[in-house]
């Protein structure tokens, strides 16, 4: 199973940027997928989760500013970031739950995607 993350680069404050994470390789299903970042210094946080269902969960710092979404179909999950702030800059890693059968069991296991750079200028 891997994650490949996608749309970070370089924003001016106030703008707003796409990020994508698709989940490929063998595997029954996926169940919760999130965003999660990294600023210099600091532990990496909670931005937004998504559950298969669609049920979504953001940190008190994005809400009303960025929206995840996610196509089943796909296998990806996404995150509209808009009305970007400099605190915003960050290393954007992507996670998904995801469910293989093996012997007649189920495994549940979360990967992580690489990571993209967001960075936001004043």
């Amino acid at each position: 199973v891997q994650l490949q993350a996608s749309g970070g680069g370089l924003v001016q404050a106030g703008g707003s940027l796409r990020l994508s994470c698709a989940v490929s390789g063998t595997f029954w299903k996926i169940n919760d997928m999130g965003w999660y970042r990294q600023a210099p210094g600091k532990q990496r946080e909670l931005v937004s989760t998504i559950s298969s269902g669609g049920s979504t969960n953001y940190a008190d710092s994005v809400k009303g500013r960025f929206t995840i979404s996610r196509d089943n179909a796909k296998n990806t999950v996404y995150l509209q970031m808009n009305s970007l702030k400099l605190e915003d800059t960050a290393v954007y890693y992507c996670n998904a739950d995801v469910v293989r059968v093996g012997r007649g069991a189920t495994v549940s296991q979360v990967h992580w995607g690489q990571g993209t750079q967001v960075t936001v200028s004043s």
